[in-house]
């Protein structure tokens, strides 16, 4: 089998990743790269031993997939440009700022029969991989994921640059409808949200609570999943995750809480998590995310098979972010608060 033929467009932070394990992994041909920084360009393409092309659509005809990691402004009008000539597309996320812009590049993808995968990373996070043997059914789910301020993605606010990781991956796994949405937010460095809160609720009456900060001292990428028959805490950036069950004998209903004399327990705590709940640290298999989500891109274009994360899910995520945001400028008017230029639900939210 040929090579498979790929290009890089934007090696800044994330392409230059991009770049580096396209470079090095079997069976791919880096064939160029590009970035409007051109000393950059140039770097990334000498050790890669690749060409660095002044012009992004000088690639088209050259290769069979791209990495589009642009700033998300650009990514539509650049991801279109190949989707069109049956390209197969990896945009980062959000894969676009608007919904518009989502159903634009899906229907582009449609069209052409070109694989359109966006990167969800957090999909190939192995904690998140390694819970999906225990088919939850979340009833109520609580995220959280904060970062000091980046100087990056100044184009977008948390709810997108963010938030749009965890409700991803809420909407993946609770598979149904969002109802209703409530939302809170406020900027404080930018001109747009930097600390955000959303509750979302589900046609299924499941529940997710929702908080992403990017000015925040410390970094965190917790989930917490509780489902009928357990309770999963998930570290992301720890890549770690246990989960809390029933004890047979709770389950079986040999111990009836109803029929407990606490006053007898000498230690409430080991009772609790012993006799009563199991903690289970879930095995966890290393592997580098990025590397496998553009492992599974390869595959999915090699194969024409469907990409873990397409088009119409990353359309969905960015669906939710527009309706919180729209909660947000909401929110915000309520409180008389000036919502910040091109915040507002006309700008986003609707299809053209």
């Amino acid at each position: 089998m040929p090579d498979l033929r790929v290009g890089v467009i934007g090696v800044g932070h994330l392409g230059k990743e991009h770049a580096r394990i396209y470079g090095q992994m079997p069976g791919v041909k880096l064939v160029g790269v590009t970035d409007t920084d051109e000393g950059r360009g140039r770097s990334v393409a000498r050790k890669w031993s690749t060409e660095f092309v002044k012009d992004y659509t000088a690639l088209l005809g050259r290769v069979d997939a791209v990495s589009v990691a642009v700033p998300t402004t650009y990514h539509f009008d650049v991801a279109k440009r190949f989707l069109d000539q049956g390209v197969a597309t990896l945009v980062e996320k959000p894969m676009t700022r608007t919904v518009a812009e989502a159903e634009g590049l899906v229907e582009a993808a449609r069209k052409s029969g070109a694989v359109l995968q966006v990167g969800h990373i957090e999909r190939f996070n192995p904690a998140i991989v390694a819970i999906q043997k225990y088919k939850l059914r979340p009833r109520f789910i609580e995220a959280h994921r904060l970062a000091p301020f980046s100087f990056r993605s100044g184009d977008i606010g948390v709810v997108l640059d963010l938030m749009i990781h965890d409700l991803d991956i809420i909407l993946h796994m609770v598979g149904e409808e969002v109802e209703k949405v409530d939302a809170a937010g406020v900027g404080i460095l930018a001109h747009r949200e930097d600390v955000a809160n959303a509750r979302l609720v589900f046609r299924n009456g499941a529940v997710a609570n929702v908080t992403a900060s990017r000015v925040s001292a410390r970094s965190m990428r917790k989930i917490r999943v509780f489902s009928d028959d357990c309770y999963i805490s998930l570290d992301y950036g720890e890549r770690q995750a246990l989960i809390y069950r029933k004890s047979p004998e709770l389950a079986s209903g040999q111990v009836r809480l109803q029929e407990l004399d606490i006053t007898r327990i000498l230690d409430l705590k080991k009772f609790l998590f012993g006799d009563l709940l199991t903690i289970e640290k879930v095995a966890i298999e290393a592997h580098e995310p990025l590397a496998k989500e553009l492992e599974s891109f390869v595959d999915c274009v090699r194969h024409r098979k469907p990409p873990v994360v397409g088009g119409e899910q990353a359309t969905a995520a960015i669906r939710v972010a527009w309706r919180i945001l729209e909660q947000i400028e909401a929110s915000l008017k309520r409180a008389n608060v000036p919502v910040a230029a091109g915040l507002t639900a006309e700008s986003g939210s609707k299809a053209p």
